[in-house]
């Protein structure tokens, strides 16, 4: 777990960056000033109203999402599983859209709810019918993500406040968002962290497969519930905060698996902190490339992790040659 350390590190700086970097650039130094309550009234006015937790929402929406995909790649020994691919992301947004616009809920505590029905539904479906092999769960996938997504759209457009939030969610972004939200997302995240933690140990054995997992003495019904409760606590609560953004939960588990293989003990944490580094420098990102205005987290995510998910599809289309 040596290489923990160095990555924590790396989010700690790119954790300072996302506070400092915005529409009005803040040199490190008074960043650091207002941290410690010293500096002018404005510059903390910005750091703590709106940086800081834009970086907190950022960090818990990586947490989520980065823990989520390695326990649906683990889960469904699937290399190309990803919560937004498997429709599980689409399937939280239907819950908060329907949410939204056939019961009038405005609060965070109130759709998060239908996030996680959801995520849980859509999940239970997806994992049902594709089961039978990997290609089969990513075909089903894709198909219940584009069947809840254009129903999701329908639903928008006949109705204006739906429409309102549903582009915010459409695109996912991290801006402006109220201080009150990271803490009311925050328990959701920890609950599903110390769920997926917990589950590690059992995925090592899952991944020799069922019948090894069995003759280890792994419960692999309990196992698989324990997972899946996790990845709709996780989804369900990053979607309901910041949108359904794709491909974080593809790329960096890979990315893990490179820095410290394929033992979930350690897997887990290092994809708990690369997620967050991976969103954080994508929204500083989409923060400079069209100053003065920004482009969403969720679009900059889906144009990093789009050529890694084509090359990934192509390095195990040849493997299979």
């Amino acid at each position: 777990m040596l290489r923990l350390f160095p990555l924590l590190g790396v989010l700690a700086a790119v954790c300072l960056l996302s506070i400092a970097i915005g529409v009005r650039p803040i040199p490190p130094g008074d960043v650091v000033a207002a941290l410690f309550g010293r500096g002018g009234p404005d510059v903390a006015g910005i750091v703590w109203g709106a940086r800081i937790p834009r970086t907190a929402l950022g960090l818990l929406v990586g947490v989520g999402l980065g823990l989520a995909g390695t326990l649906m790649q683990a889960l469904t020994r699937n290399p190309l599983a990803d919560p937004g691919l498997l429709g599980i992301s689409a399937g939280a947004a239907f819950g908060v859209v329907i949410a939204v616009a056939a019961i009038g809920v405005t609060s965070l505590y109130g759709y998060i709810w239908f996030a996680f029905a959801g995520a849980l539904v859509t999940s239970a479906v997806v994992y049902a019918l594709g089961r039978s092999s990997p290609v089969t769960l990513a075909l089903t996938g894709v198909a219940a993500g584009a069947l809840l997504t254009s129903i999701t759209s329908g639903i928008a457009l006949v109705d204006p406040d739906s429409l309102n939030r549903y582009r915010f969610w459409a695109a996912g972004s991290l801006a402006g968002p109220d201080p009150s939200l990271v803490w009311q997302v925050a328990p959701f995240v920890l609950a599903g962290s110390v769920l997926a933690l917990a589950t590690g140990p059992a995925l090592n054995s899952l991944a020799l497969g069922e019948d090894a997992a069995v003759a280890l003495g792994r419960r692999v019904g309990w196992v698989r519930l324990q997972g899946f409760s996790a990845v709709t606590l996780l989804t369900g609560a990053a979607v309901a905060a910041a949108g359904p953004i794709v491909f974080v939960g593809l790329v960096v588990p890979h990315a893990a698996r490179l820095l410290i293989g394929p033992d979930h003990r350690r897997l887990l944490p290092v994809a708990a902190v690369l997620a967050p580094i991976l969103l954080l420098g994508a929204d500083i990102l989409g923060r400079v490339v069209v100053r003065p205005g920004e482009v969403g987290v969720g679009i900059v995510v889906a144009l990093l992790g789009a050529p890694f998910f084509i090359a990934l599809v192509r390095r195990r289309r040849l493997a299979e040659l």
